[in-house]
């Protein structure tokens, strides 16, 4: 009742700006053409974004737009909102019709960028781009596969990508995102090896738990968040099939789309980790923690085992805790599963219908695709006599170079000091434009070392466009078929009966509508590889 009162709350009070004919949400028309920047006189553009709570509450504030704005003569009056808040005031913006001139971090789903252009409340962005947008241009020309993605079936895009190039195919940093960390420190003091095969690791994780090595029964020989990405134990299910990844959707060699929930070598790994669970090795809480718990217990240095993407993030970067390698199951397989995920992400900023000043708008944009800004904006800046610095500017070379993080998160460093947003970093930048960040080509080193040996997949499930009915069809089955399929992973985790629930569970899944969505996927993806 109190988050619906609140929402009526700001109805009421937009549909009061609105008839009071006061300051309306967007700027004036300004009658601008053939803009170059830095304008003669200042103008202001209004934007709605999202920033992260421990960013500043203006973005202004940041040195990244502090210099945009010296450099364009644009100052952006900024409407800034965290978490759901941002959320529910940009989908209430559009529906009202109270719209800025743009959305950036607009984080729609396909789904909501097609309703709202179906709807006229954003409009189609191409003929901006090919007018106004030459560094967008370049990198599309240089890399027109990110044209197909961000292109809707219509024809038309509607929004802004965010790209971001680190390795690529089976060596691309998002190939795999559970990373399993392992406590070397614990191996070496009980003198125990790395381990090779399933069944070495069971034996590991006993030791771990009889011998307490985290002192006062606080050790937890193995631990994750189910179902949460790279926190997932997906990755040890690969040592019995394909594995399981975070959508939960793989491509064989053979160009068939599957649903690794439904394989019988997912079955086998399920069983394997409630012989886990029996013998006590998984943390309880595995099934129910949040990441703040998940991170505290980690800095604690409790976890013998546990998964994300960074372990600077969770135990720091020190030697107690090392990748481990992939292991061999049963039947000797040993299987890297691939995720789905790469640097892309089709709508970082939308134009409203409201944009009375779109040349100039689409100008401020296409900024932000200029190498040296791009960089910038993805992980942070230079020059900040406040906040530490993630880079150095080298005049001479008109590159940015990294500087040490010195012990910080990078997660949180970067939440600090960039902006996100539409943004291009090509591969062809490293070493040119800027260096590799030192905990990205660590990752990348560990990748092409531990991984990418091991990876059976050629082929991932591409960022596929699906219309408007492919969608709507895909939501509604997955409204029931995602929820399903991860309760009975926690639960046959926990509570067995894998075995004799099996062929309940497929009939189930075909109930929920699982033959249709696999069809859908198979459709999208050979729609990508025509």
């Amino acid at each position: 009742m109190k988050k619906y009162f609140s929402l009526l709350m700001v109805i009421v009070a937009l549909l009061l700006t609105a008839c009071g004919g006061e300051e309306v949400s967007h700027s004036e028309d300004y009658g601008l053409e053939n803009i170059s920047f830095p304008l003669e006189e200042t103008v202001t553009l209004k934007f709605m974004t999202s920033s992260s709570p421990m960013a500043p509450d203006d973005p202004n504030e940041k040195l990244i737009y502090q210099r945009l704005e010296e450099e364009t003569g644009v100052h952006i009056d900024w409407l800034n909102f965290t978490g759901e808040t941002f959320d529910e005031r940009r989908n209430l913006a559009l529906a009202t019709g109270e719209m800025p001139d743009a959305i950036k971090n607009a984080a729609f789903s396909d789904y909501e960028l097609l309703n709202y252009a179906n709807d006229g409340a954003i409009i189609p962005l191409n003929d901006l781009i090919d007018q106004h947008m030459p560094n967008l241009q370049a990198i599309l020309e240089h890399s027109p596969e990110y044209k197909a993605m961000m292109t809707a079936p219509d024809g038309n895009i509607y929004a802004f990508p965010w790209i971001e190039e680190l390795g690529e195919g089976r060596g691309s940093i998002h190939s795999v995102d559970n990373f399993p960390w392992i406590n070397v420190d614990w191996l070496e003091e009980l003198g125990l090896d790395m381990p090779q095969t399933t069944e070495e690791l069971k034996e590991v994780l006993i030791a771990f738990r009889d011998n307490d090595p985290a002192g006062d029964g606080q050790t937890i020989p193995m631990s994750f968040i189910i179902n949460d990405g790279g926190q997932d134990p997906g990755f040890l299910f690969g040592a019995f099939g394909y594995g399981d990844n975070w959508d939960h959707t793989v491509v064989t060699n053979n160009h068939e789309v599957l649903l690794t929930s439904m394989q019988e070598g997912y079955k086998d790994a399920i069983h394997f980790m409630n012989e886990l669970y029996d013998e006590q090795l998984i943390d309880i809480e595995a099934f129910e923690h949040d990441w703040p718990t998940y991170v505290a217990k980690g800095q604690e240095g409790r976890y013998g085992l546990y998964f994300t993407w960074d372990k600077g993030n969770i135990t720091g970067m020190g030697d107690d805790y090392d990748l481990m390698n992939p292991l061999e199951g049963p039947d000797g397989q040993i299987n890297v599963p691939r995720t789905n995920g790469m640097g892309f992400d089709r709508s970082r900023m939308v134009i409203t219908s409201a944009n009375e000043n779109l040349e100039l708008t689409a100008k401020w944009i296409d900024q932000l695709y200029d190498p040296l800004q791009s960089v910038q904006n993805n992980w942070g800046t230079y020059g900040d006599d406040e906040l530490q610095n993630i880079f150095e500017y080298d005049e001479e070379h008109e590159m940015l170079r990294h500087l040490p993080l010195d012990g910080a998160a990078p997660v949180e460093l970067r939440e600090k000091t960039s902006v996100g947003g539409p943004l291009a970093i090509l591969d062809k930048y490293y070493g040119d434009v800027t260096t590799m960040p030192d905990d990205a080509a660590w990752r990348l080193n560990l990748m092409d070392e531990v991984m990418v040996p091991y990876m059976q997949a050629d082929n991932i499930f591409p960022n596929v466009f699906f219309d408007n009915d492919e969608l709507d069809r895909l939501s509604t089955i997955e409204a029931d078929l995602i929820p399903y399929i991860h309760r009975k992973k926690a639960e046959w985790i926990t509570n067995g009966n894998a075995d004799a629930e099996w062929d309940e569970y497929l009939q189930e899944l075909d109930r929920l509508g699982v033959q249709e969505w696999l069809q859908i996927k198979q459709d999208g993806y050979d729609r990508s590889h025509e």
